[in-house]
């Protein structure tokens, strides 16, 4: 054997697995998308027809023993058998997204595909009519059998029938954009099926293994390889309920980090392990460390080039500036309890600089002041500092510009005011944001308080930054989640209209909100009761029950949303007085004391004598509570 024969030999084995690796990659794929959508569901049974035919190829590839391989060959028809039926299906669901479902006569023509390629899969597992298993050349090959025209007669008309169901659809799309990925669909469309035809019984015995023959069938797996891709990209914004360009990106990311990271790895081990000596080194002692560079170096490519891939292949328009922001946003956020860690960092790090055993800091730009960290056992009560609302009035008041000393004396602390660098930043009197409490019992810290530039400053000017930072993103973090809940314009709705032809009747839309956008929207609006966005700008304005208060009364919206929240709580109240710590009162009295009664999430938990995460997780079932009696209230004044 040739050395450019043996070389085609491996290549062959490489592409061969590596079409397995991508079908069974993008079956996984399609899998975790949305399966209640037809086309998502019938793509997936094209993908596991692939992925059956080309996983069976891969092991045959491995040169088993005879016995082995005449049931791989055989056991490749549970791909090939159904890939006519497959397809027809696929067209059928393609055909139907856009306004015209099957009447009856598609939906038998599919299941009569299915039970004829039930009959090839029987007759190739319990005879030799359709297929034969002959020994050729020490190797083994596959023959045609006597039916076998009638499978390809079969395999013709469905998949043209098929082609011509797609072309029909792409016809019927109304807008640019969804007859360009029909198109993009249209051309790649026979490809599963092209690619797992079994061109070998057409083939003498043996003469897949010459030259020419490997050249062919290299050639054609690196087409159908490339074929695979283009074909996943237009089939994934069928039935997703999430933008295009998340899709696009989704997809990118999954391709370039899984199958391609497969085939590279699939690669370096069939090379290397038909070398000899590779510096020196047996091939098979060097695959394993050149299999971990080559993953580890892809990896790292992959992480410096994804960023450009995805400007190049996804975000090329005008909004380059908006995306890199949005990109940024996660580096840059850091949650409330990151931000309390720095702060007490900070503290600790003050306590160290001053020799010092106790300190503390307080907020002051919530509704009420807030502990946010606290260094050591300090032996004041914590409440008569919060409580204090002269004192907090007195370091609110307090400037830079004041005399020596640039603190507060109060039990034995110095409280020294934190200020934020937003306001003066536009040349606006600093407001104050919070107190810095150090153990004052050293003329040591008068020293290092007055002395500008110093450590302390500094150290004060990072927690100034860090307190400052918690305020401004409270703020993010309430305006997105009153918000998020009104943008929930879900993909399967815009689908219903996006190949909507104008002879046919639209789709009726059940007007009954959906039960999980609701659950947000209710929960947004709770947690902005008193004032905020998920209030005023909420999708609950347009319920039946908020606009037959607004109609039949002197109600604003907002009020008449408010009242309907206030009387579904109210429904869950039980008779009888009213008990903190009884069961049947625990949702009742949880939607009460931390929405109606506005109080924190620590207080309302020490009321009812739970923990935070017990009573987050019961809130939940509360909020799920109002958001079914507010659901029934609805369908009762819509039928």
């Amino acid at each position: 054997m040739s050395i450019l024969t043996t070389l085609l030999l491996t290549v062959n084995e490489t592409l061969t697995a590596g079409n397995a690796i991508i079908a069974v990659s993008l079956l996984l794929f399609n899998l975790t998308r949305n399966l209640n959508n037809r086309v998502a569901k019938t793509s997936a049974v094209v993908l596991a027809c692939v992925a059956a035919a080309y996983v069976a190829d891969a092991f045959i590839s491995l040169e088993p023993d005879y016995a082995a391989h005449e049931i791989a060959s055989r056991l490749q028809w549970m791909g090939i058998a159904f890939i006519p039926a497959a397809m027809y299906h696929l067209s059928d669901a393609l055909l139907a997204t856009t306004g015209l479902p099957s009447r009856g006569r598609r939906k038998r023509v599919v299941r009569l595909l299915y039970l004829i390629g039930a009959a090839f899969l029987l007759a190739v597992a319990f005879s030799d009519s359709l297929v034969q298993v002959v020994s050729a050349q020490g190797s083994v090959s596959i023959q045609a059998g006597p039916i076998f025209l009638i499978y390809s007669l079969y395999f013709l008309l469905a998949n043209g029938f098929a082609f011509f169901n797609v072309q029909r659809a792409r016809k019927r799309c109304l807008t640019r954009a969804s007859a360009r990925r029909m198109a993009y669909l249209q051309i790649a469309f026979l490809t599963p099926a092209l690619g797992i035809f079994p061109y070998s019984v057409l083939l003498k015995p043996g003469d897949e293994l010459t030259l020419f023959g490997l050249l062919v069938i290299n050639t054609a797996n690196i087409i159908i390889i490339l074929m695979l891709f283009f074909l996943s990209y237009p089939l994934y914004f069928f039935g997703s309920d999430r933008p295009d360009r998340l899709v696009k990106k989704q997809l990118l990311d999954f391709l370039l980090r899984g199958p391609a990271t497969g085939l590279i790895a699939l690669a370096v081990v069939n090379f290397t392990a038909q070398a000899s000596r590779i510096l020196s080194l047996p091939g098979e002692a060097f695959t394993p460390p050149a299999v971990v560079g080559a993953v580890l170096l892809w990896q790292w490519f992959v992480s410096l080039a994804l960023p450009y891939f995805e400007k190049f292949f996804i975000y090329r328009d005008e909004d380059d500036e908006q995306i890199t922001k949005l990109q940024t946003l996660s580096d840059r956020v850091l949650t409330h309890t990151d931000l309390s860690q720095l702060i007490l960092a900070t503290t600790e790090s003050i306590c160290d600089y001053l020799r010092i055993d106790k300190a503390f800091v307080v907020s002051l730009a919530g509704a009420k002041p807030e502990m946010v960290s606290r260094v050591g056992s300090s032996d004041f009560d914590e409440a008569s500092l919060l409580n204090d609302g002269e004192l907090l009035r007195q370091a609110s008041a307090r400037t830079k510009e004041q005399p020596d000393p640039g603190y507060i004396a109060w039990g034995g602390f110095a409280l020294v005011p934190l200020r934020s660098s937003r306001a003066s930043g536009n040349g606006m009197e600093a407001l104050t944001i919070g107190l810095l409490g150090l153990l004052n019992n050293d003329e040591t810290l008068r020293d290092e308080l007055s002395a500008p530039g110093g450590s302390l400053e500094a150290f004060v000017n990072r927690v100034e930054t860090s307190l400052d930072d918690m305020h401004l993103q409270a703020e993010m973090y309430n305006l997105l989640e009153g918000l998020l809940p009104q943008l929930q314009m879900t993909r399967s709705r815009a689908l219903q209209v996006e190949y909507r032809q104008s002879e046919v009747n639209p789709p009726h839309i059940d007007a009954l909100p959906d039960r999980d956008e609701l659950f947000e929207q209710v929960r947004a609006a709770l947690r902005h009761y008193w004032g905020g966005s998920g209030m005023t700008q909420s999708n609950m304005m347009m319920l039946s029950a908020v606009q037959s208060r607004i109609q039949h009364g002197e109600e604003t919206p907002v009020n008449a949303l408010r009242k309907l929240l206030e009387e579904a709580i109210a429904s869950l109240k039980p008779e009888g007085e009213r008990k903190l710590l009884s069961p049947e009162w625990t949702l009742y009295n949880i939607l009460q004391l931390r929405f109606l009664e506005n109080r924190k999430v620590r207080e309302v938990a020490r009321s009812l004598s739970m923990s935070e995460a017990d009573l987050y997780r019961k809130q939940r079932i509360a909020i799920l509570a109002v958001t079914d009696l507010i659901l029934e209230q609805e369908r009762a004044l819509l039928e």
